[in-house]
């Protein structure tokens, strides 16, 4: 298993995306203590899933997943879950399943993300993809930055999913209906000696 725990929270990496591409904004990380989800970790994982997306259960192209089943990151702070990112691997690629940051403006997020496109170069992904809703403008701009692009927006597949999972809402940021999903995508190499 791979960790980050030895590495300081003071060191900080220029901000760098795969490829050699640049990013649209600079950003200096700061490396947290970060561990691969392990067994052990997984009750504590699917209390937090349902605290912060209110069901065990999450919805992407009508497939159904969950989260806490599945592989990813946490980084904790105080022995409490601050951050999570739960990934699926398979012969498409990488899809992230959930991307979640409980204190705004540590750079949380994105270096779970960084650490996520790190992994899938090492399992030899060279497509890394998600979905969110159309009301989740934070996100498409966050994402966005980071490399991905918009590659399909599924019509009513919100409206579907809610069928399934009674839980989703009806409107998002700034009281936008939720209805369509939006599917992001960001191609990678994987690294040379492990492809």
């Amino acid at each position: 298993m791979r960790t980050r725990r030895g590495v300081s929270s003071q060191e900080t990496q220029p901000f760098r995306l795969p490829g050699g591409m640049t990013p649209l904004i600079s950003y200096t990380l700061t490396r947290m203590g970060r561990s691969e989800i392990t067994d052990h970790d997984r009750d504590e994982i699917a209390a937090f899933i349902r605290q912060y997306w209110h069901s065990d259960v999450v919805m992407s192209r009508g497939r159904k997943f969950y989260p806490h089943q599945e592989r990813g990151f946490l980084e904790r702070r105080n022995e409490r879950i601050v951050g999570l990112l739960t990934f699926h691997i398979d012969t498409e690629g990488m899809e992230i399943l959930t991307h979640n940051a409980v204190l705004e403006g540590q750079r949380i997020g994105t270096s779970l993300m960084l650490d996520a496109i790190d992994k899938a170069r090492h399992e030899g992904c060279t497509r890394l993809w998600l979905t969110t809703t159309n009301a989740n403008l934070k996100a498409l701009g966050f994402y966005q930055r980071l490399g991905f692009r918009m590659t399909a927006i599924n019509i009513g597949a919100v409206d579907e999913a809610r069928k399934v999972k009674s839980q989703i809402p009806e409107t998002g940021e700034g009281g936008v209906p939720i209805h369509d999903e939006i599917v992001l995508e960001l191609h990678v190499q994987p690294f040379l000696d492990e492809a």
